[in-house]
């Protein structure tokens, strides 16, 4: 092809991608959750279209509409299980909240279900105690067992898991057993083999229905769920693998906080996996929805899963509604820290207001991008008060916030634009003052092994680190 017609022939072909490149920044405009994803995402399709176009292409749903759809046109039992546990049997077990607790009601709302009392809440800190306690109650299994996972390892602790699962379904227990395809994409075959051959139930969870499109990323299940008969459940901040248990040769040890549920919270927790379940399999088993209520403690617990299914965003907007609502305290431990705007001027303003503000975050780093972006924050939030640590003894993965003294959360979501708006996450939030105590006790042991990050610390960064910080935060809206 003479040199001209070869020129003119790219120049069409950069030409063309110009117009699909504004055309997607068109639509960014239109579409964008937040105004700096769509500053960032026009700026880059513009400028340079040939990496941005593909990114946003991959990137840039906002809703998974399919999950709704699947949802609703779903097998009726997991269609109408929410209506049918509210109508049948938590009118009975529906906590009453207090006049003090009436602030806590909007979150009902968001979780579509109500707080319920009866219920046995256990903290469980790190991973020792987090697997010592899972492993107990799935060989205690007698009917089935649901275990879901963003991230299984065919490591030492993967495979520990994977033997009592594969016992106990040889013995005639149903087991189903959910992982992310991104997460959980070093899981070798001959670990899902064994489990198959022995009778456990494997589905991948993928954000398309049918099919594995490992290209995108988005929506992904980062909820860790067990339950055992509909009567215990365990959710947290574990995934499945070594580091978990602080054998990670750069950052052990590892800091985790994990929650197990005894009584009818665990149903709220098994219907979050059954919706997952339907996405995977497009089928619903018949497991258990008989309340369990113990009889040796009453603590009142809202199971709150929230993801890209919702109408609203959920995740953003239970935590921009506990941080409004704090009147004495409010500690968030996240180990990622991207908070959206939203989320900063409710900080602002609860620490202007006199409310103890502190976020824990870690001082050592997963992710280098997210680590810089983090950074970008801290002038905002300390300027106004807010005091922010940095915890010095391992890797900090948990993800827990305690508000005054009579609720926390435990749960899989971050302070981050991926757990706000892009991945499924599931959140136990306790209305109980002895369970709120505990966890105090927890995150004042976790702050006095950390530093406080003071403003003057940040002014002293070269100029090259604070550019880099600066870069990192344009890819907030994706991170």
């Amino acid at each position: 092809m003479p040199f001209d017609d070869l020129t003119t022939y790219y120049a069409m072909l950069y030409a063309l991608l110009e117009l699909c490149a504004l055309a997607a920044a068109g639509h960014a405009v239109m579409h964008a959750r937040t105004s700096q994803g769509t500053i960032a995402w026009a700026l880059s399709l513009i400028m340079v279209p040939f990496i941005a176009l593909p990114a946003y292409l991959i990137l840039s749903h906002r809703k998974l509409s399919g999950y709704v759809k699947a949802r609703r046109a779903g097998d009726v039992r997991v269609k109408d299980m929410p209506a049918d546990l509210v109508a049948k049997y938590f009118p009975h077990i529906r906590a009453p909240l207090s006049d003090e607790m009436q602030r806590w009601r909007p979150l009902e709302h968001l979780a579509k279900m109500p707080f319920l009392r009866g219920n046995r809440v256990e903290l469980l800190v790190d991973g020792a105690a987090t697997f010592a306690a899972v492993f107990a109650a799935v060989e205690s299994a007698r009917d089935y067992i649901l275990v879901q996972a963003y991230i299984v390892n065919d490591d030492q602790l993967g495979r520990d898991l994977k033997r009592r699962l594969v016992d106990k379904a040889r013995c005639g227990v149903r087991v189903f057993f959910l992982y992310d395809v991104i997460g959980s994409r070093a899981l070798s075959a001959a670990y899902l083999a064994d489990m198959r051959q022995a009778g456990v139930n494997v589905q991948p969870f993928s954000s398309t229905q049918k099919g594995t499109n490992r290209f995108r990323i988005n929506f992904r299940n980062h909820r860790k769920i067990v339950v055992v008969d509909g009567r215990e459940a365990f959710i947290g901040g574990h995934n499945v693998g070594d580091e978990y248990m602080g054998r990670h040769p750069t950052l052990s040890p590892w800091r985790d906080t994990h929650v197990k549920l005894t009584g009818p919270a665990a149903l709220g927790v098994q219907l979050t996996f059954l919706e997952d379940w339907n996405w995977a399999a497009d089928m619903v088993p018949i497991l258990n929805t008989e309340p369990h209520i113990p009889d040796y403690d009453d603590q009142t617990v809202l199971i709150l899963p929230t993801g890209p299914a919702d109408t609203l965003d959920t995740c953003s907007l239970f935590f921009i509604h506990a941080i409004n609502a704090a009147q004495r305290r409010v500690w968030i431990v996240s180990p990622y820290f991207v908070p959206d705007e939203p989320v900063v001027t409710a900080m602002q303003l609860a620490a202007l207001r006199g409310v103890d503000v502190r976020i824990l975050l870690p001082a050592r780093a997963d992710s280098r991008l997210v680590h810089l972006a983090g950074f970008s924050y801290y002038e905002e939030i300390i300027g106004a008060g807010v005091k922010l640590y940095r915890y010095e003894q391992g890797f900090l993965h948990q993800k827990v916030m305690l508000v005054d003294d009579d609720l926390a959360a435990v749960g899989t979501a971050n302070l981050d634009n991926r757990s706000f708006r892009l991945n499924f996450e599931i959140t136990a939030v306790v209305a109980n003052a002895k369970f709120a105590g505990q966890v105090a006790r927890m995150l004042e042991r976790d702050f006095a092994a950390s530093r406080r990050i003071e403003l003057a610390e940040l002014e002293r960064r070269s100029l090259a680190f604070k550019v880099s910080v600066r870069t990192a935060r344009l890819f907030s809206p994706i991170l």
